[in-house]
């Protein structure tokens, strides 16, 4: 199991499952709420907004949603194409598409992935916080 402590100059780049936890306070992931540089994309943003609206969490879906837009990293073609690929190398672990996509952005940006995803618990450069 991939586990860091946090830094305070670090980037990483925080997956759906991160970004939710952070929002609803959950103490394992009180250490990455600061102190680091947040990387994500827009369709994590999304599937975060989605997840807090469901979850009846609509001004905390607002606040997020500002707060992290400006750290969202572009998706150019090349990323959608190794993202694709990635997530079907790797079908056995049963991924969604938007966290191989994110995956696939945190390694083409040499920064490691946060997440609690237990697919992606021993990949490379993966902090695993569950």
């Amino acid at each position: 199991m991939n586990q860091e402590k946090p830094g305070t100059e670090q980037i990483i780049y925080y997956d759906t499952y991160a970004l939710y936890a952070i929002a609803l306070g959950q103490e394992n992931y009180l250490s990455f709420a600061k102190g680091f540089h947040i990387k994500t994309s827009l369709m994590n943003l999304y599937e975060l907004y989605y997840s807090l609206l469901r979850d009846g969490k609509e001004q905390l879906a607002e606040k997020f949603l500002l707060r992290i837009l400006p750290s969202c990293i572009e998706i150019t073609s090349d990323i959608v194409k190794n993202a694709a690929k990635f997530r079907l190398e790797n079908s056995r672990l049963k991924l969604s598409y938007i966290d191989c996509l994110g995956y696939t952005i945190a390694k083409s940006h040499n920064i490691k992935f946060l997440t609690g995803d237990l697919g992606f618990r021993d990949l490379q450069d993966v902090i695993f916080v569950r």
